[in-house]
């Protein structure tokens, strides 16, 4: 191998392996300036609930139509011992009550005790209820009008209707009161139901049948599920987007996500039904609802517990152009507006504003700090540019502080994209949301996408993208180790671009194994357990080490930008004290790269993290849920130089401290 000594500057050289014959590179890293500050939202988290990811996910509420607000009021809900078609019941009825005010909760179940021994009323759960041995479970109703009842029963079940845990309630007021008990499972199931039975005979009012664990996501009361989030605060985003995606949009105007109906008292909020239940043939689900338990005040609250800045998105008065294309008349656009500036004052008002009040109220007096807003999700056309005009005007007017991040479409390219990126471009947009779905050979070779884009126009922020192994919105794609690399490879084209791309995610983010509707998905859960696919690990890498400044690495003077397959970027974090090197190799050949870092002194010993496998088809799963993940290796300098393998079809993040 060749050798290259300096007197001053160390020398970094990193050798490949010899599984084929090794391609040499000599690599030249310059420190001595920044070229573009790397933003703190560089890396960031797309959720949408899609996939289950609210509703049996992320809110970890374990019964489903706790309040009897699905369309089919019972369904989730089970009589096992009535006729579903008499009235005539031998033991006990339930039947739903509307109520008479005008709340967002609509109905509750009275419940009718003929012969309290032979009724019970079960809930099945989100595909069932994940149960953990020895963990606290709270089980709470709201009732009311107890005649002749004189207790609640509840018990956790298993198929065959064995007891891994149960505990009862006494009711004592005839007006509507909320009730609690703590209990302690005794076994661990992934399927387990909610049985309800009742001691006495005669009848009572029930609403709001919720079990939730008591260990939650930093133990507040009904709560997130800690496993989920910890694998999002693992990768220490940079934002938070939400709700989505499509169901902002709504498949008409009507089933838009109106933010306003999901904040206040969780049983005041109107349930919607999710537009994801049957948008494909292929994963009919018909019971995915949204509870709005998870709603605007838990997302900003998630995003300040991750330290990330929020980024909601509201509608523009366009339901989904995929559906109905709905437009709401120009005439009849305040109120949308309206929404916008309602929830900047809801992130940052005072106590004393309207919406500010309400936040505090919720339990934060203090403002939430927001300083981005999304209007539109992926609409296009005049009639998009004709509406986001007047929510720019109305913000920008009332709080100029605030950066306001548009969209371009659906599309990466094409008449749509175009349209919008000059009409945007005009009204001096920001911020421009870009789309992806593409092969993973897309990905590979279009590292250089943003490198002739204009640095003085808006800042991009590509806020979906995924490389999809079949075809977009296929079942049949998967989250495999061709995908996550030739994502690693087109982020380091990024990454190299910092100074236009402001923004990033993945999407979608999660997905139940059982209610899921699009794959891929950053991370897979069932009832009990969850796990980072490949493309997890590629995020989490890059996001944990992002830097805070863009160096030039280059080869020949050239970008690398996948010439004999190789892709890089090089950043210096001033926080951490490092220099950071990303190298993806996509080729099956191994590597020999010299690489020469100029303008700092390094420490003699570094650290070297790797994602690689020689099969590309390879994944995680719930057996293996590390089947491909970072893999960790000191490396120390040999005087001025660094021998080091990279293999093939590899993803390597090289760490040194500057000393």
């Amino acid at each position: 191998m060749k050798r290259i000594i300096r007197k001053i500057i160390p020398v970094i050289v990193i050798c490949l392996g010899l599984t084929a014959i090794a391609q040499e590179h000599e690599l030249k890293i310059d420190a001595t300036k920044s070229l573009a500050k790397i933003q703190p939202t560089m890396y960031g988290i797309f959720f949408e609930d899609i996939n289950f990811a609210a509703d049996g996910g992320l809110y970890a509420e374990k019964v489903k139509n706790r309040s009897f607000e699905f369309e089919l009021p019972k369904m989730g809900w089970i009589e096992p011992d009535s006729d579903r078609h008499s009235f005539n019941k031998n033991s006990g009825i339930a039947k739903i009550v509307r109520y008479q005010d005008e709340s967002g909760n609509h109905n509750f179940a009275r419940i009718t005790i003929n012969d309290a021994s032979g009724y019970k009323l079960i809930n099945e759960g989100y595909r069932g209820m994940g149960i953990k041995e020895n963990a606290e479970y709270r089980i709470s109703i709201q009732a009311a009008q107890p005649k002749g009842i004189e207790k609640i029963n509840f018990k956790l079940i298993d198929e065959s209707g064995n007891v891994i845990g149960k505990t009862s309630i006494s009711v004592d007021s005839d007006s509507w009161k909320t009730y609690e008990s703590v209990f302690t499972a005794t076994k661990t199931l992934e399927k387990a139901r909610l049985e309800v039975t009742f001691e006495g005979n005669g009848a009572i009012d029930l609403d709001m049948i919720s079990l939730f664990p008591v260990d939650t996501w930093k133990g507040r009361k009904n709560g997130l599920r800690k496993d989920l989030v910890q694998l999002l605060d693992d990768m220490d985003p940079g934002f938070l987007r939400f709700p989505g995606g499509c169901i902002v949009e709504g498949r008409t105007l009507e089933k838009r996500y109106q933010w306003k109906k999901t904040v206040g008292p969780a049983e005041d909020r109107e349930i919607l039904v999710n537009r994801w239940n049957t948008e494909f043939s292929h994963r009919l689900t018909p019971d995915y609802y949204q509870s709005f338990g998870l709603g605007y005040f838990e997302y900003f609250q998630l995003a300040e517990d991750m330290g990330a800045e929020a980024l909601p998105i509201l509608g523009v008065g366009i339901a989904c152009q995929f559906n109905t294309g709905e437009l709401v008349p120009m005439e009849d656009l305040d109120p949308y507006v309206e929404d916008a500036i309602d929830l900047i004052q809801f992130a940052n008002g005072s106590v004393d504003s309207e919406w500010g009040k309400i936040r505090a109220e919720m339990g934060h007096p203090e403002p939430f700090n927001l300083k981005y807003i999304g209007i539109g999700n992926e609409q296009w056309g005049p009639e998009y540019i004709e509406r986001y005009k007047v929510f720019q005007t109305a913000i920008q007017e009332k709080y100029p502080e605030i950066t306001i991040v548009s969209g371009s479409g659906p599309f990466p390219e094409g008449d749509y994209f175009e349209y919008g990126w000059e009409q945007l471009k005009k009204l001096d947009a920001a911020i421009i949301d870009e789309h992806y779905y593409k092969p993973p050979k897309w990905f590979r070779e279009n590292a250089t996408r943003y490198d002739d884009y204009d640095r003085n126009g808006p800042k991009v922020f590509a806020g979906e993208y995924a490389a999809q192994s079949v075809a977009i919105a296929s079942p049949d794609n998967k989250n495999n180790w061709e995908t996550a690399m030739s994502e690693a490879a087109f982020m380091t084209g990024l990454e190299r671009n910092a100074d236009v791309v402001h923004l990033t995610s993945y999407a979608p983010l999660m997905a139940h194994k059982e209610g899921w509707q699009w794959t891929p998905d950053l991370i897979w859960f069932d009832n009990l357990s969850s796990y980072g696919t490949p493309n997890y690990y590629v995020q989490k890498l890059f996001a944990n080490n992002s830097g805070t400044d863009l160096l030039k690495i280059t080869e020949n003077k050239k970008a690398l930008t996948g010439q004999k397959e190789l892709y890089a970027s090089a950043v210096r974090d001033t926080d951490k004290n490092e220099i950071i090197i990303k190298l993806v190799n996509t080729s099956s050949s191994e590597k020999e790269i010299e690489m020469d870092i100029k303008g700092v002194r390094l420490n003699e010993s570094g650290e070297m993290l790797t994602l690689q496998t020689s099969d590309l088809s390879a994944e995680n799963s719930f057996e293996k849920p590390k089947n491909i993940s970072p893999q960790t290796q000191n490396v120390k300098l040999k005087g001025r130089e660094l021998e080091v393998d990279l293999k093939p079809y590899s993803v390597n993040i090289i760490k040194f401290k500057i000393n």
